[in-house]
């Protein structure tokens, strides 16, 4: 049940929130008064704030496969 709920996510919502940055896409910093301040852009999902689930990114991979060894 849980494993056709993700297949089912994976499909309608391929991109999900990155980890480190929880979404934003660049770390936040406090100034010395204590007010949040954007800092560096997100390395892991390069400033954009989504990701790639995993397993959209194995049936990727699979099709991908799956495609190049029937031509």
């Amino acid at each position: 049940m849980i494993t056709f709920g993700y297949i089912s996510l994976c499909a309608v919502s391929p991109f999900g929130p990155c980890r480190k940055c929880q979404g934003l896409g660049f770390a936040l910093e406090t100034t010395r008064r204590g007010k949040p301040k954007r800092g560096k852009d997100c390395r892991r999902c390069r400033g954009v704030g989504r990701r790639l689930r995993t397993g959209r990114r194995i049936h990727n991979a699979w099709t991908r496969t799956y495609r190049n060894g029937t031509r």
